[in-house]
């Protein structure tokens, strides 16, 4: 194939000299201004309508033909704002859109389709019309192909919704969206960057991965964003980075084989049953002397056993081996007892209980008491 040429303007050295003078303006030309928002769609953009009508239908489970049934009016209302008819089919179990002739916005019908998906993954009518606003999105993230087993899928998607729903609504917090499990998917709805991170946690997730590191990395995001400086830089260096543990390790055998030292030469060939004979000189008796020796060891065998069990019947008569008997230490009658001297502490110590009075207070009481009887006469 023929390559045409570069257009005159990319060709135009004055071009590409201004490309090099604003390529350093990158970052103001990549920054969107506090507050802006895209001017809405209206009917004087495309006055004429469109050329085609299009239509969308959907299939939605049992359990919800009665909310939907419910709440079908306040959907139509929703749509006929847009020029758009919905109809709900009960019998077949489906819900279709379809654009009408007054319908101006060529977008509004891929909204349409996603609001009557999410209604049938249980998300509610409340939640689920958000979507025909025009900075809301929505994401439909199917997990139930991801993991084979039937329990181990049931445990990481009930970790994604945390205990009480706690990591769901943190995540909910710190991504702006509104986030739906229900069987085999999870909805999100909200702004693109949000919808953005809550894939890569539901898919993290049933990757087995615990969502709580992702939730960690988005609370460093979000501070980090706050910072007019650090917008332009990388943030790898303030993220935490974290290092995959294999914890279930293989279960090592009780019994291990050793494997045995590789030789090119095969194994020795074994004897032969007739090499035995031959080598014994068994080979050579006759019929009945190898009867009487086969016999000759069955006796022999015999009496091994009978002398082993008479030898256990014989330990019940062994008498048990007696401990020594210790004589007692004769009491050592080196400390003699001075007896006299025992007997005067127990004297005083009788006196002292009884409240005796000692030898000199004696005395001197009776020299009072005839003193006494010499004053009476």
């Amino acid at each position: 194939m023929l390559r045409s040429p570069l257009p005159h303007t990319f060709a135009d050295p004055s071009y590409l000299q201004s490309c090099q003078d604003h390529s350093g303006d990158e970052s103001e030309l990549l920054t969107v201004p506090d507050g802006w928002k895209e001017p809405a769609f209206s009917k004087e953009d495309n006055p004429r309508g469109l050329l085609e009508e299009s239509s969308f239908s959907t299939l939605f489970p049992k359990y919800r033909e009665a909310y939907l049934k419910e709440c079908w009016p306040l959907v139509q209302k929703a749509l006929n704002e847009h020029h758009v008819n919905a109809t709900l089919d009960l019998i077949e179990g489906s819900m279709t859109v379809r654009t009408t002739k007054k319908t101006f916005d060529p977008y509004i019908i891929i909204r349409a389709r996603d609001l009557i998906k999410l209604l049938a993954r249980s998300v509610s009518f409340e939640q689920a019309v958000r979507i025909l606003q025009d900075d809301v999105a929505c994401d439909i993230i199917k997990i139930g192909s991801l993991v084979r087993n039937k329990e181990r899928f049931v445990k990481r998607r009930q970790r994604l919704i945390g205990p009480k729903g706690s990591t769901l609504k943190a995540l909910e917090l710190l991504t702006n969206c509104y986030v739906m499990v229900q069987g085999n998917t999870v909805s999100a709805i909200g702004p693109f960057s949000g919808l953005k991170e809550v894939r890569k946690v539901v898919l993290d997730t049933m990757k087995n991965i615990h969502p709580i590191y992702n939730i960690k990395s988005l609370m460093i995001k979000r501070e980090l964003a706050k910072d007019s400086e650090l917008r332009s830089q990388s943030w790898e260096r303030f993220l935490p980075q974290f290092k995959h543990k294999n914890v279930n390790k293989r279960k090592e055998p009780k019994k291990k084989t050793v494997k045995k030292e590789y030789t090119p030469f095969p194994p020795p060939q074994p004897e032969s049953q007739i090499d035995k004979e031959l080598a014994s000189g068994e080979y050579f008796l006759k019929a009945n002397q190898k009867k009487r020796q086969k016999m000759e060891a069955i006796k022999a065998k015999q009496a091994e056993a009978i002398s082993k069990k008479q030898e256990e019947r014989n330990k019940a008569f062994i008498p048990p081996k007696e401990k020594p008997i210790v004589k007692p230490k004769e009491a050592a009658t080196e400390t003699k007892i001075d007896v006299a001297s025992i007997k005067e502490k127990v004297k005083k110590a009788k006196n002292k209980k009884l409240g005796a009075l000692t030898a000199e207070e004696i005395a001197l009481k009776m020299e009072a008491d005839e003193k006494k009887k010499k004053k009476k006469k």
